[in-house]
């Protein structure tokens, strides 16, 4: 089996939730492979059975051709996981939080001390290495949780929204660092609510809602497939200049959404757009992007 990860029918239950219901993908060596949907899809517990801390409740999954279900000790050897929550020891310099960790994985004292300190350089934290966490920010606390998870030099990284809290600045170095990866052929499991992040790192996409897979791709398939090439918004407190906009932007190939105080159209060409008579100071024509993907399979109310 030579894709990194294969999963066929996975199913994982807590109690009376179904948190996953028979999903299957592929992961192809090298590829950054993401995961988008609303909270409660079910992206964390499939990254959860891949990095075999949470078991499967029916299904395959097997990872670089072991099955989570009897290789777990080998499984965990080689893969890199970046959790979502901040998991780093208070108690332990920014150095010894990697140091200690790769001893973990059979390194000897001075292996993980020297892999260490080239990991702090290439997440540029060397000036930190004797720094408590606590001291940190918010972006060199998530650089340093990469570091440690790549301290194995793992083949498989799993990322669970990596990037959540940073100011871009700091979401921007994360990206770099993570392109890098990519180009020395590390596979990429990337769980994100950021349609910029998934756009800009991942290779494919799968879109998770309540537990199922509604639709895979690269990103450009899945924006042509259910957006189109451009949207056209209408803002608006008032229900009459949304219908107003609703008759005027309805065309053969085109669909309509609205919501309280504002309208989409998607699939209308230029030269569609360009006869419309709207009023231009409510009205924006953008190019479509992964964020209408996902509203349009997930939906735009709140996900508890």
């Amino acid at each position: 089996m030579d894709a990194p990860v294969v999963a066929r029918d996975l199913v994982k239950t807590y109690q009376d939730l179904i948190a996953v219901r028979g999903v299957s993908f592929s992961v192809e060596p090298g590829e950054c492979f993401g995961f988008l949907g609303p909270n409660g899809a079910g992206k964390t517990s499939v990254l959860r059975m891949i990095g075999c801390v949470s078991p499967v409740t029916s299904g395959n999954l097997w990872v670089n051709g072991m099955s989570v279900k009897t290789d777990e000790r080998q499984i965990k050897a080689l893969l890199g996981i970046v959790p979502q929550e901040e998991s780093l020891d208070p108690d332990l310099s920014v150095l010894n939080n990697l140091a200690i960790y790769a001893g973990y994985f059979g390194m000897s004292g001075a292996e993980g001390q020297r892999r260490a300190l080239e990991s702090l350089d290439e997440f540029q934290l060397l000036d930190r290495s004797t720094s408590q966490v606590d001291e940190l920010s918010g972006g060199m606390k998530r650089r340093l949780l990469i570091a440690r998870g790549l301290i194995n030099r793992p083949p498989i990284v799993l990322l669970d929204e990596p990037t959540t809290g940073l100011d871009p600045q700091a979401r921007h170095a994360v990206w770099r660092n993570l392109r890098t990866l990519k180009r020395a052929g590390v596979t990429l499991l990337l769980s994100t609510h950021h349609m910029d992040e998934a756009a800009v790192l991942c290779d494919r996409i799968v879109v998770m809602h309540e537990g199922h897979i509604v639709d895979e791709g690269t990103p450009r398939d899945l924006i042509g497939r259910h957006a189109g090439e451009t949207v056209v918004e209408v803002h608006s407190d008032d229900p009459s200049v949304l219908d107003a906009a609703a008759t005027a932007l309805t065309a053969p190939n085109s669909s309509v959404e609205t919501t309280e105080d504002a309208l989409y159209a998607f699939g209308l060409s230029a030269e569609e757009i360009a006869l419309i008579e709207l009023d231009h100071t409510q009205t924006v024509v953008r190019p479509a992007n992964l964020e209408d993907v996902f509203f349009r399979l997930t939906g735009r109310g709140l996900q508890d």
